[in-house]
């Protein structure tokens, strides 16, 4: 993930950074940091993006589902229509169609939750990865907030 790069980025340039004497503040590129944090806002729309993907995606295959199970119902009518000759096909159709009628609600119903359970695990892994990032601009922000804080003291002192 790009974010995560950039994110390692500012850590480099922080750790990296020339420090002040007899102090344990640092004095980096605001507009170097600044423009990092630009290119991690502009990142995250991809993110948004993917899991807006992954939410369609699942409607997508649950519509798909549904279109199979109907497929599979229509089928079985198909077949108990050509069996209609007498009495006893006719019966052995109906056993035979409400077999095939409750397998196939029995394999849409499968199917369909093991697909909630993919989308869910997906949506579980995009939702971390999100709280991740959430988590480290806001530290990131608040050391970048420290320093600065810092650099202005160190001004001050200077005067």
């Amino acid at each position: 993930m790009e974010i995560f790069t950039l994110l390692e980025t500012l850590e480099d340039i922080l750790d990296k950074s020339k420090t002040v004497p007899f102090t344990d503040k640092s004095v980096v590129s605001k507009n170097e940091i600044l423009d990092i944090i630009k290119e991690i806002r502009l990142k995250l729309p991809d993110e948004l993006k993917q899991a807006k993907w992954i939410k369609e995606e699942r409607e997508r295959i649950i519509k798909e589902a549904e279109k199979d199970a109907d497929d599979i119902v229509k089928e079985a009518e198909n077949r108990i229509i050509s069996m209609i000759d007498e009495h006893e096909i006719t019966k052995q159709a109906n056993e035979r169609k409400n077999e095939i009628i409750t397998t196939a609600n029995d394999m849409f119903r499968e199917y369909e939750n093991n697909t909630k359970a993919y989308i869910d695990d997906m949506l579980k892994d995009v939702e971390e990865t999100m709280i991740k990032l959430v988590e480290n601009l806001n530290s990131v922000e608040v050391n970048l907030q420290g320093k600065i804080e810092s650099i202005q003291e160190d001004r001050k002192q200077m005067k």
